[in-house]
């Protein structure tokens, strides 16, 4: 009866999009206060209905209700719990309804929290986000129903990919998908301003807070993916350049651009036409993903699906609602002329330069994503493009971006004197320079990578420490200086804490790339051997059991001299129920460098497969992205952020669109 209910509750969630979509917009056409209104309880009543069919489903899976389909294909009774219940969006369809409900809850908060905005504008955002919310409801219920029922349930279920029965996967998707998802609030504000026929500072103002938010969600979700196939995979790397990989770093990188365009719409009502494209380019990037990730046109580890006809009908979607809004966007050009004027050596133009390189950047991992299906359609040729051509195109975006916005944060607006500019960076060049020289030297040879990435990263945190002394006031006391500083708003200290996350990152993948030291062999129990100064010894390797696998692990012990430094457990696992197997690393976690060890197959003329990695910095690489996202946290608490753009404009309020 539960699952009956949550049918039903998704296709009522259906129709309350619709009235969503249509009432609204027609409302706000019309001016008609009461229709404008209309949007809030159905967008509200849509998420309810959503909410209350996701925990359907969940209920399905916890229970083991092998009458459902998909509980059937991607769960079983020896599984546990909490892989129970990630098992319900481990899969399409399931994945699908936690997209619609995410898509539900943007409209809803946009209902609740968005009483400031102009009713007009509250009433097209609403309704675009509504239509969005026809199209997928569309595509769930008659392509991808999740209560579909079996006429003959078995005893038992398939089980889930063992891929995803780990806690780095069950957090990973979710997170994701609010970035993802969240974009498509930036979409309907540039679609609804469009409409209208207004954009402006209030506007620039409103979409921020949303647009951070998407960006905050998909960095902490691309780092949980990023961290998992690091010590999931065994294959001792943290990003492969794999196309879902890329399919959530391309939306990252945009909404990164819109981000920093927007502060120039909000301060000096300049750059509006390009902030409505980038809007409009973010969502796209997050409607290709979903095609990516469910099509099966590019293969992929974490896809979904390979269904050409689902694929056809979100590539539909995307045309849909990228054709409709780029049309809308060139019809209505005359709108969006800009009225700032700045010099070319302003923060306007630094926040210029920082948006043609994430744009390019987003448009380089693009092209290498999809030119494999281009070469295959166009010219019959099987390509593959890995890892050394987005290595080599994409990396000299993210140095310029580097050197750019130590510069960029202290350039005041309309014009700057680059002299001036520099006088507090001086000191952060020379350092950054020395420190650079000094890794240089110390790694008595070897790659140029790390050194430049010290520098790169020094460059970058000792910029964020002189822009907030600059803040601080010229000629003041410490005690003065820390008073002004802790009165700074939290949105500058979040720009701050953002960048220096960047840098540690930075910092981190170069110093991983350039001094990693692997080492792969065939060893006996008992061997001995030697990496990188540390000893490896294979103590022992044991058969086990675990709630639904077979393992066979390993103990191999860590020293260096006369120090025991680790026992470090690697397995070999095998699902018998999705007759699967997988590779559990072990790992020795520390500041300054990982060892990371995993066991192989049982080799013919007898011993294991072992693999060792000495990984210096690795947790640089996630603890910058902590540190990124604390700063979009502290940027979204912001009093400017939840106070209203427009209360300063309410006499226009409800003027109808000219």
């Amino acid at each position: 009866m539960i699952i009956e209910l949550g049918h039903f509750a998704l296709i009522l969630a259906l129709v309350l999009a619709c009235v969503q979509t249509v009432v609204p917009l027609v409302g706000a056409s019309r001016n008609w206060p009461g229709a404008m209104a209309a949007g809030g309880p159905a967008a509200n009543g849509q998420f309810l209905c959503l909410a209350f069919a996701f925990a359907a489903l969940t209920y399905g899976f916890v229970t083991s209700d092998f009458s459902l389909r998909l509980v059937t294909a991607n769960s079983h009774t020896d599984k546990p719990l909490i892989y129970k219940i990630t098992g319900v969006w481990g899969n399409h369809e399931g994945s699908m309804l936690l997209w619609c409900v995410i898509l539900a809850l943007y409209a809803a908060m946009a209902a609740v929290f968005g009483g400031n905005l102009r009713p007009s504008l509250r009433a097209r955002v609403i309704g675009v986000q509504g239509a969005i919310s026809v199209a997928f409801l569309s595509f769930l219920v008659f392509t991808s129903n999740p209560f579909s029922r079996l006429a003959t349930p078995p005893m038992n279920g398939q089980d889930l990919n063992p891929l995803l029965q780990d806690p780095g996967l069950a957090f990973h998707p979710p997170f994701l998908y609010l970035g993802y998802v969240g974009l498509s609030m930036a979409f309907s504000f540039a679609v609804a301003a469009l409409i209208e026929g207004r954009v402006d500072a209030a506007w620039g103002r409103w979409v921020r807070p949303w647009t951070l938010a998407a960006w905050l969600f998909l960095t902490v979700g691309i780092a949980l993916g990023s961290w998992w196939a690091y010590y999931e995979l065994g294959w001792g790397g943290f990003w492969f350049w794999d196309p879902v990989e890329n399919a959530s770093f391309m939306p990252w990188l945009i909404s990164a651009a819109l981000l920093h365009s927007a502060i120039v719409v909000e301060k000096r009502e300049a750059l509006k036409s390009w902030t409505i494209l980038l809007a409009i380019l973010a969502f796209g990037f997050s409607l290709i993903g979903a095609f990516i990730v469910r099509s099966g046109v590019l293969t992929s580890v974490h896809a979904f699906a390979n269904d050409p006809e689902r694929g056809v009908y979100l590539l539909m979607i995307t045309g849909l609602f990228m054709g409709g809004a780029l049309t809308l966007y060139a019809a209505r050009a005359a709108v969006l002329e800009a009225k700032g004027v700045f010099a070319l050596a302003s923060r306007e133009a630094a926040l210029v330069a920082n948006n043609v390189l994430l744009a390019v950047s987003a448009f380089v991992v693009f092209v290498g994503t999809v030119w494999p299906l281009v070469a295959e359609m166009a010219f019959d040729r099987k390509l593959s493009v890995g890892a050394p051509f987005f290595d080599a195109a994409f990396t000299p975006f993210m140095v310029a971006l580097a050197m750019l916005l130590p510069l960029g944060s202290l350039m005041p607006w309309k014009r700057a004197r680059m002299d001036r500019v520099m006088v507090p960076l001086w000191g952060a060049l020379a350092l950054s320079v020395a420190l650079g020289a000094l890794v240089w030297v110390l790694q008595t040879g070897g790659s140029m990578l790390a050194p430049i990435g010290a520098v790169l990263a020094a460059w970058v945190g000792l910029g964020v420490v002189a822009d907030l002394w600059q803040r601080a006031g010229k000629g003041r006391d410490l005690s003065a200086k820390l008073r002004r500083l802790k009165g700074l708003p939290r949105a500058d200290w979040g720009k701050s804490v953002a960048h220096a996350g960047f840098g540690v990152t930075l910092f981190g993948i170069c110093a991983l790339t350039a001094w990693q030291v692997e080492d792969i062999r065939v060893a006996d129990v008992g061997d001995t051997f030697d990496v990188a100064g540390y000893t490896i010894a294979l103590d022992e390797v044991r058969g086990g059991r675990g709630p639904n696998y077979q393992t066979t692990m390993a103990s191999i012990e860590v020293s260096r001299g006369d120090r025991t430094i680790a026992t470090l457990q690697p397995e070999k696992r095998f699902y018998p129920v999705a007759q699967m197997p997988t590779t559990e690393a072990a790992i020795d976690n520390g500041i300054l460098r990982d060892i990371y060890v995993v066991i192989g197959d049982p080799q013919e003329g007898g011993g294991w497969a072992v693999r060792t990695y000495i990984k210096p910095f690795a947790n640089w690489i996630w603890a910058g992205c902590i540190i990124m996202a604390l700063g979009g946290c502290l940027s979204l608490s912001d009093r400017r952020h939840r106070v209203a753009a427009g209360a300063a404009r309410t006499p226009a309020a409800g003027l109808p669109a000219e």
